[in-house]
């Protein structure tokens, strides 16, 4: 008889003051809202826009970079100093002798100062705005780029 008397007072007492599903549902809400507060923060410094030092024929200029991983190898080869060809009267290129990562897709549109990898070691900088069937990873964007005219340019690239 004392045991089940014992039995019941344990199983009351615990109905009575263990967790109810109101307090699991906040403690989820708290676990919740601090997660979005990291992810947020995640997000906002991935908002932040990094950039380099592009030197085109003398001419400084900033390249406004991507958040990803070709971005991360091309700054792991620098600083870089290259002789980039013209090609179709819109487009510099030189191929690296490293292969940097890629996740190409195709732009449809390139706009005048691209910076983007053709292939997974054919650096191409975009000085006139056209439409595009090729795919590439995107690398940044030069502001207020110039006509890099007709010939070959030189360029050097620093962090």
């Amino acid at each position: 008889m004392n045991k089940k008397v014992i039995i019941f007072l344990l199983i009351s007492f615990t109905l009575f003051t263990g967790c109810n599903s109101n307090d699991l549902k906040e403690n989820n809400n708290n676990n919740n809202n601090n997660n979005n507060i990291e992810n947020n923060d995640i997000a906002f410094n991935n908002e932040e826009k990094k950039t380099m030092k592009i030197f085109i024929n003398e001419n400084e200029y900033s390249i406004n970079l991507e958040n990803n991983e070709t971005v991360n190898d091309l700054i792991n080869l620098l600083p870089l100093e290259l002789k980039m060809n013209e090609l179709n009267g819109n487009e510099k290129y030189i191929y690296l002798d490293n292969s940097l990562s890629t996740n190409s897709v195709n732009p449809k549109y390139i706009n005048a100062g691209d910076v983007m990898l053709y292939g997974d070691n054919c650096l191409v900088i975009f000085y006139k705005s056209f439409e595009t069937s090729y795919s590439y990873t995107k690398i940044g964007h030069i502001d207020n780029l110039d006509d890099l005219g007709s010939g070959s340019i030189k360029v050097k690239i620093e962090k």
